[in-house]
């Protein structure tokens, strides 16, 4: 656990601590950073020193009640990537975790050197579902989950508990749902300024696919790549991501 901005963070690192350093940030509710440290963290460490976190409210870390705005959660991200003494560093976000990458990317351009942004949602709430999601008991939410996910849950291990409190929690007991339907979307005019060399990565089956001409259109240079899969591509195409990531970092 690290402390930071008054809470603790479950943070996991992985690779040589002098290797060029790389933050994989993972979605909201469902999400952790078992979604990275179990797919394309491993191989992103052989040539990387890669950190991984729970975001706020989400698996070991602090329950927060407040704070999930873009802003808050990507200060949350700055305080904790002041472990690499100031070195420019690498993102990858998924889902909202790419949505915290950008926000983050835009505001400290000097310390984002390449950007990649896994099924980026945008406007930030355009999840069609999530309302029916989040209005369901947790038995039920769990049934929505993709196929991997459910077999966690039905395995009934402590994993599992922590993943129904968790999503408990954040749907009816913090901000989650409010900060996110408040998020404001992000104008081209803004996109455009993003300096980072960006790689955007989403699935031929997701409600988000058409965002990734929107942002390849809008932000300078920027690389768009579609694989086989839906929202949750770590889990769908977890090779073509993790040498997309690899050849997008290595550049």
């Amino acid at each position: 656990m690290i402390a930071a901005r008054e809470r603790a963070f479950h943070v996991q690192t992985l690779g040589d601590p002098a290797a060029p350093p790389l933050v994989l940030l993972h979605g909201l509710f469902v999400g952790s950073l078992a979604s990275w440290y179990f797919t394309a963290a491993p191989a992103l460490a052989k040539t990387r020193r890669v950190l991984m976190y729970d975001l706020r409210g989400h698996g070991r870390s602090d329950r927060a009640r407040g704070g999930y705005d873009l802003a808050s959660m990507a200060a949350d991200l700055g305080a904790l990537a002041e472990t690499f003494d100031g070195r420019p560093f690498d993102v990858a976000g998924h889902s909202y975790g790419a949505l915290i990458a950008l926000r983050f990317a835009l505001d400290h351009p000097a310390r984002v050197r390449r950007l990649a942004l896994v099924e980026a949602p945008l406007p930030p709430s355009r999840f069609r579902d999530l309302d029916a999601f989040a209005a369901r008991s947790p038995a039920e939410m769990v049934a929505m989950l993709p196929t991997d996910l459910r077999a966690t849950m039905a395995s009934g291990d402590r994993r599992a508990a922590r993943l129904v409190e968790s999503l408990s929690f954040l749907a009816h007991e913090s901000t989650l749902l409010a900060d996110l339907r408040a998020e404001r979307d992000l104008p081209d005019a803004e996109l455009a300024r993003l300096t980072a060399p960006t790689l955007c990565v989403y699935g031929d089956r997701s409600s988000c696919v058409s965002v990734g001409d929107r942002l390849t259109a809008a932000i300078p240079g920027a690389r768009l790549l579609t694989l086989a899969g839906g929202h949750y591509l770590h889990l769908d195409a977890t090779a073509a991501l993790t040498a997309a990531l690899q050849e997008h970092f290595d550049a």
